[in-house]
């Protein structure tokens, strides 16, 4: 078997050879003699069928298998010979070349990517400067204000006037569609919070000016994407009666207060209460300022003032992602114009190779990065994060879980977050934390 094996660079590789006729029809009998011990066909005993049936049955099975055993050959032989090792290998290795000649040997070439050699070099030398950011008392007494606020019990306002926006408004209603009640449509001294959003859509703003004990009407169209078929895109009017508005009752700030919302803390005080919700507004600011000013661009200086080759199967399907996310917001036409001219699409391909190259460089120096400062991300800790903000919004934790599993969306939540941790350890050691 001729056999050439060569790196074009360290991140990838050119495997070519020529099979010989000869070697394809070994490998033939080879998996033909393996297939007749376990075919059961008709006329013959199982595990007896000659061989011969089975080549003439199955030929073209056979031959498929018989050449994917050489492929195989060839593959382990060239990873042999360029001591690349199995772990080494990113995605699987693509055939680019598979060319049947009349005398009946292949000509194959198989391009292999790698992961790319990364040398860091002085890389905590290139982090930015970090600010240490300082929190306002006049913030710290908002925040404290706000949770009061909403910890406190709702009560009856103290002079009747009309309801406004974000005002509390204890109602009854009753729905109706073409003037007949339908189920799940009454309540009783029902809190409605308007302006929450909480209710179908233009029911909260028709209640903004109603008076107390007033009735009125109210008509709304439902959704027509609604979980409830009956009612998905019908108009409803429902009978509303306001008996009051509420209000959240002022808490009084002291050391009994902060207890209750530190149950945890021993002795805890109003001084510890600031002390703690200074440090939770200091974790916030400082991780949005990492998050979106120092991370950008420490990475940005990173790709620029390293050098290193990229795997090009991973470079193109970068740039076909990209290329579909523009093909997205494009007009018909566009779209169209596409189709027509091959030209245009690697004309559009290339446009879009810069950034691609960047993205997947960014990418592949987080994760040496993370070698370098011994940082890792379980999938258990993957698993966390996506049950807590499926409860935050609503959602069942466990469905989105199996909706991400399927997508195939975790390594890269995974990668996010081993960077968000990664690059906030480097920048807080950068100030001294």
């Amino acid at each position: 078997m001729e056999f050439n094996a060569k790196k074009v660079d360290e991140a990838n590789a050119v495997i070519s050879a020529t099979i010989a006729k000869e070697t394809v029809e070994s490998n033939l009998d080879k998996v033909a003699k393996q297939a007749a011990k376990t075919m059961d066909i008709q006329g013959f005993r199982k595990g007896k069928v000659p061989v011969a049936v089975v080549k003439q049955r199955y030929a073209d099975k056979l031959t498929e298998d018989a050449e994917g055993e050489a492929l195989r050959e060839i593959l382990t032989n060239g990873l042999k010979e360029l001591n690349i090792s199995n772990e080494d290998l990113i995605g699987e290795p693509s055939i680019s070349k598979f060319d049947k000649k009349e005398d009946g040997s292949i000509d194959v070439e198989v391009t292999v990517a790698c992961k790319p050699t990364i040398d860091l070099g002085e890389y905590k030398d290139l982090l930015p400067e970090v600010e240490d950011k300082a929190i306002d008392e006049a913030d710290i007494d908002a925040r404290i204000d706000e949770i009061a606020k909403s910890s406190s019990p709702l009560a009856k306002i103290a002079r009747k006037r009309a309801v406004r926006d974000q005002d509390h408004a204890l109602i009854d209603f009753e729905g109706f569609v073409d003037g007949v009640a339908f189920e799940g449509g009454k309540a009783e001294k029902y809190a409605l919070h308007v302006g929450s959003g909480s209710f179908i859509p233009g029911f909260e703003e028709q209640i903004i000016g109603m008076k107390y004990e007033e009735t009125k009407d109210v008509v709304v169209t439902f959704p027509e994407e609604y979980q409830s078929k009956d009612l998905a895109g019908k108009e409803a009017t429902f009978k509303v009666t306001l008996h009051e508005i509420q209000e959240k009752a002022a808490a009084e700030l002291n050391d009994e207060f902060a207890a209750k919302l530190l149950p945890g803390e021993e002795n805890a005080t109003m001084e510890t209460l600031r002390a703690k919700i200074e440090e939770q507004m200091k974790a916030e600011v400082m991780n949005k300022y990492y998050r979106e000013e120092l991370k950008p661009a420490y990475l940005e200086t990173l790709v620029e003032k390293l050098t290193f080759a990229l795997p090009a199967t991973v470079v193109d399907q970068e740039i076909n992602q990209a290329l579909n996310n523009k093909v997205r917001s494009m007009s018909e036409d566009e779209i169209k114009a596409l189709q027509e001219d091959a030209a245009k699409v690697e004309e559009l391909r290339e446009e879009l190779r810069e950034e691609a190259q960047n993205s997947v460089k960014a990418t592949f120096i987080v994760d040496a990065l993370a070698k370098a400062e011994a940082v890792e991300v379980s999938d258990q800790e993957v698993s966390q994060v996506l049950y807590y903000e499926a409860m935050q919004m609503g959602q069942n934790p466990q469905e989105v879980l199996k909706q991400y599993q399927e997508a195939g969306y975790l390594p890269a939540i995974k990668m996010s977050m081993i960077e968000e941790k990664v690059i906030s350890k480097l920048l807080d050691a950068k100030l001294g934390k």
